[in-house]
């Protein structure tokens, strides 16, 4: 069964948005927990107009939801599902790693050095 176009395109935002190294940086910190744009402004080494920028672009996905206490606005992940595919893509890499260094040392056998 083919997914209608609106639903693809979805789900191409959402990878869209995470495409950003300083937005899956954040992702990856709202998997721990609420955060204030101060400590993600740390967290990303960014001034606070750049990292905003980012938080209405994750927000607009769908991936975080924002809420004011105070003076403050705190983000969380409304999208909690990502943090297990983060997880699954670093298991790959690891993994790739892994039969990396395993190929190498057969080579290394297989050529006598």
């Amino acid at each position: 069964m083919t997914k209608p176009p609106a639903d693809v395109a979805r789900r191409a935002k959402v990878f869209k948005a995470l495409g950003h190294p300083s937005r899956l940086l954040m992702v990856e910190a709202l998997g721990r927990g609420a955060l204030c744009v101060c400590e993600l402004r740390d967290l990303v080494g960014s001034d606070v107009s750049t990292v905003s920028k980012h938080l209405s672009i994750l927000k607009e996905a769908g991936i975080v939801a924002d809420e004011r206490r105070g003076t403050s606005v705190y983000y969380s992940l409304r999208l909690g599902c990502v943090t297990g595919f983060l997880s699954c893509v670093e298991h790959f890499f690891a993994q790739q790693i892994e039969e990396q260094i395993i190929y190498l040392k057969d080579l290394r056998q297989h050529s006598g050095r």
